[in-house]
C-alpha cells in the first residue's frame, strides 16, 4: 500500500537516497540514468522484503561464475588471472578472488567477440555468430598457423577481420576461414597468457566469456597449456550465477 510519495521535477537521481530516508514508497521524477534507476529499484525491493541489498558489478558476477565452475570454492581465496573475452570485453585481469587487482592486458581496438561476430556475419550467419562459426570451423581438418598482433599482454583484432575478408575474396573455403578466425583468437589468447605468466608465475589462469566456450579455441590453448581452466558456456553467457554466489557470500550463506 502506497502511503507516501516523493516528487522531484527534472532529474531526480540526486534525491533517491533522500526519498528513501524519508520512507517514501514512490518517487516520481523525470530523467534518470539507467544504473541509478536500477539501484533505486533494488533498494526499494530490499526494503520491502526486509532483506539486505548486496551491490556488485557486472564483471564481478562473470568472474564469480567462472571461478565457481573452474574449481568450486578453492579459487575464491587466491590470486588468479581471469581472461574475460566476449562481445563486450577482452580483458586479462589479475584478481584476488572476485576483486580486480589490476588490468594486465587486453585489446587495443576490437573485442575478440566483435571480430568473431563480424566474420560470422560475412559468412552468412545471423548475429551473434560465435556458435555457428565454431560449428563450421570444426569441418576444417587443415592445420592453420594464423598471423596475430600481440605485444606483451595487449593485442589487436582489427587485422584479423581484414585477414579473413581477404581469404574470402581469394576463394578460401568458409570452413577454413572460420577455423582461421578462431585459431587466431586462440593463438592471441595463448601469447597474452604466456606474457602474463612471466609477470605472475604460478598464478592459475581461468578463461571465461562466450568466445572462450569455443572448442577450437580451448583445444588450441590447452595443447600447450593444459592446466588453464576453461569455463563452460552455461557459466559464461549470464552473470546471474556469479551474482548469486557473491550475494550468498556477503550474507554468510555461502554453502562451501
Amino acid at each position: 500500500k502506497v502511503k507516501r510519495i516523493a516528487i522531484c521535477p527534472g532529474s531526480g537521481k540526486s534525491v533517491i537516497q533522500a526519498a528513501l530516508d524519508k520512507h517514501a514508497d514512490v518517487l516520481i521524477t523525470g530523467d534518470i540514468g539507467h544504473h541509478e534507476g536500477i539501484d533505486a529499484v533494488a533498494q526499494g525491493l530490499a526494503l520491502a522484503r526486509g532483506v539486505p541489498l548486496v551491490r556488485t558489478t557486472h564483471q564481478q558476477g562473470h568472474i564469480a561464475a567462472a571461478l565457481l565452475s573452474a574449481a568450486g570454492a578453492s579459487l575464491f581465496a587466491r590470486r588468479v588471472l581471469v581472461f574475460h573475452i566476449s562481445g563486450g570485453t577482452t580483458e586479462l585481469l589479475l584478481c584476488s578472488g572476485t576483486s580486480v587487482v589490476c588490468r594486465v592486458g587486453g585489446s587495443t581496438d576490437l573485442y575478440a567477440g566483435q571480430a568473431v561476430d563480424r566474420i560470422g556475419v560475412k559468412l552468412g550467419f545471423a548475429f551473434p555468430a560465435g556458435a555457428e562459426l565454431s560449428s563450421l570451423a570444426s569441418e576444417c581438418s587443415e592445420e592453420i598457423k594464423p598471423k596475430v598482433s600481440v605485444k606483451g599482454a595487449d593485442c589487436s583484432f582489427s587485422g584479423l577481420e581484414n585477414q579473413c575478408a581477404a581469404l574470402l575474396e581469394h576463394g578460401a573455403a568458409p570452413a577454413y576461414v572460420a577455423k582461421y578466425c578462431l585459431s587466431a583468437v586462440g593463438q592471441t589468447v595463448l601469447r597474452m597468457i604466456c606474457a602474463a605468466q612471466e609477470q605472475y608465475p604460478g598464478v592459475p589462469v581461468v578463461c571465461a566469456g562466450g568466445v572462450m566456450s569455443s572448442d577450437i579455441i580451448r583445444a588450441y590453448v590447452q595443447r600447450t597449456q593444459p592446466d588453464i581452466y576453461f569455463v563452460p558456456g552455461r557459466y559464461s553467457s549470464d552473470n546471474a550465477i556469479g551474482v548469486a554466489v557473491l550475494a550468498a557470500k556477503e550474507v554468510q550463506a555461502w554453502p562451501m
